[in-house]
């Protein structure tokens, strides 16, 4: 599955980027949500998913990268969000932000920046729809590549088999065409896209590129 992440559309034509994505063979629509403090950036918020929402015709996956998020998951529940990703590292007390979200009935996702284990998930993963991890520093755009995601990615996948879990794993962060067929061995299932599909010559056959890999 392929989510082109927005933080890379063009945001003087946003409505524009959005249609292109309605027409292409992405799965969702990936929503980067920054607060300048958790990470050093600042993106968007709810009046940018409010136009999303109006003219996406795919699901909308919300990636907080804020500090106390339990204070908005209802607001974003509002908003129109079909999953909803919180950092590990973000969460005092990860369970209850996982089942709170869970009460709003929208499917849960926990990211991990580069640096934490995957085996911290170890007690909640079978709670987990999805897995993010991420393959850059979080806050920018257009980094490279962390090479040790794969081995990253392997260790989650068997520790999914190993609890018989049914999460997905989810990667963010500099994915292109010459890593996203190693990243779905490893055993990726979604791929968040931004730079590599925003910036290229024809961005809907850029979707259809990365997702082909898939089949």
């Amino acid at each position: 599955m392929i989510s082109p992440s927005l933080l890379s559309a063009d945001f003087s034509n946003l409505k524009k980027d959005i249609e292109m994505i309605n027409e292409s063979s992405a799965y969702s629509f990936h929503l980067d949500i920054m607060d300048g403090v958790f990470v050093p950036n600042i993106s968007f918020g709810f009046p940018i998913i409010d136009i999303v929402k109006k003219y996406g015709k795919k699901k909308l996956d919300v990636h907080l990268m804020i500090i106390e998020p339990d204070k908005y998951i209802e607001k974003f529940k509002n908003a129109g969000a079909d999953i909803l990703t919180v950092h590990y590292e973000t969460c005092k007390h990860l369970h209850r932000t996982v089942q709170n979200i869970k009460n709003f009935g929208m499917k849960v996702g926990v990211s991990l920046n580069p640096h934490t284990s995957i085996y911290n998930l170890e007690d909640i993963i079978k709670d987990l729809d999805i897995v993010l991890i991420m393959s850059v520093n979080p806050g920018f755009g257009g980094q490279k590549f962390i090479e040790n995601t794969y081995e990253k990615v392997k260790n989650l996948k068997n520790l999914i088999k190993n609890k018989k879990a049914k999460t997905l794993i989810e990667i963010d962060g500099g994915v292109n065409l010459k890593n996203a067929k190693k990243l779905k061995e490893c055993g990726a299932d979604i791929l968040v896209a931004g730079n590599f599909i925003f910036k290229s010559k024809n961005p809907k056959n850029t979707i259809n590129n990365l997702k082909n890999i898939f089949n």
